[in-house]
């Protein structure tokens, strides 16, 4: 087995690309050569990787030579492209963009959920990395799946602007100033004013209501956890700078008391239970930022229905969201997979 590895980020200067820079270095992956690929306008600039600048390179379609994974978050119209040539070049890509998640061939992979799912990369060479509030949902429902077989999800996402990327985060910042101060917000990232508001709608509206962010969450979770679950989904932009936060009412065939359910989570790979409700203590978005596991609390029996459950799930979106999760997957690729 090979000692280092070479990898390229694609996307390097990004939100999330910035994030796997730092998940590669918190988590000792043993990097050979580092690459970092970005659009014209970034190529040029100087980042660091384990405290040694790294210029930022322009990405074409020769930039994989010698690249043994490549991870890409640079949006779907680049992975779409690029991805092949890596592929050619010899890389496994690992990709954050939604270009691949449904494709048949490519496997969708959430590590606490479904590892095994990684075995079918060899047909295209690519992983896909799910959209982040199914990641988190995922990884929250597995054990209870496991246990009582989930049968229908009602969830309704409450998503910080990290997710739209950097230019969202400073629309927000900028917003907050200009009200605070009296003057009118410039609105330029989203349809409407994020500051003080939030906005109910996440992407654009395809014809059955839903928003693609919506149905991605629907069809990504019969894909992760291999199952015919009825899903449906709300998803909400508030003014938040990190972490996603999730209401989640699931309907299951085998009873789960709360009592059961906080065992099951208690021990769950990812999971973080914080469930005291009388002291205060739930998850909260202002405590995930910069964090890597999923946290779930507010566990709760639907009374309106015979196996029922509410539970609240929140997560960094930029970490376990994206960066950290493609970085997980790689890690299991070179433990099982490449040699």
């Amino acid at each position: 087995m090979k000692k280092t590895w070479n990898v390229a980020v694609v996307g390097a200067t990004g939100a999330v690309g910035t994030q796997m820079i730092e998940c590669l270095v918190e988590r000792n992956f043993p990097v050979g050569k580092v690459k970092f690929l970005a659009s014209s306008r970034s190529a040029g600039q100087v980042l660091e990787y384990d405290g040694k600048p790294v210029t930022v390179e322009e990405l074409t379609h020769d930039s994989f030579d010698g690249i043994d994974i490549a991870l890409f978050s640079a949006g779907g119209a680049r992975s779409e492209e690029f991805c092949p040539s890596a592929v050619k070049a010899g890389a496994v890509c690992i990709d954050n963009s939604s270009a691949w998640r449904m494709n048949p061939d490519v496997p969708l992979v959430v590590p606490e959920v479904n590892p095994h799912a990684i075995a079918g990369y060899k047909k295209k060479g690519i992983i896909a990395n799910p959209n982040c509030s199914t990641i988190q949902m995922v990884v929250a429902l597995k054990p209870l799946h496991d246990f009582g077989t989930i049968k229908r999800i009602v969830v309704s996402t409450y998503q910080a602007v990290s997710g739209t990327g950097n230019k969202a985060i400073d629309e927000l910042r900028v917003q907050t100033g200009e009200l605070l101060n009296g003057r009118p917000p410039k609105v330029e990232i989203y349809p409407h004013r994020i500051a003080f508001n939030c906005l109910p709608q996440i992407d654009s509206f395809c014809d059955n209501g839903y928003t693609k962010e919506e149905m991605k969450m629907v069809n990504e979770t019969r894909k992760i956890m291999e199952a015919d679950i009825a899903t449906t989904a709300t998803c909400v932009r508030v003014p938040v700078f990190y972490g996603h936060s999730e209401s989640v009412n699931i309907e299951t065939e085998k009873k789960i008391t709360v009592a059961k359910a906080r065992e099951l989570l208690e021990d769950a790979p990812g999971v973080e239970l914080v469930d005291n409700p009388g002291n205060g203590e739930y998850p909260m978005a202002m405590d995930v930022a910069g964090e890597d596991l999923t946290l779930v609390g507010r566990i709760r029996e639907d009374a309106t229905i015979k196996n029922g459950l509410n539970l609240w799930v929140v997560a960094d979106n930029l970490r376990k969201g994206a960066a950290t999760n493609a970085v997980q997957i790689a890690e299991l690729m070179i433990e099982d997979y490449l040699k």
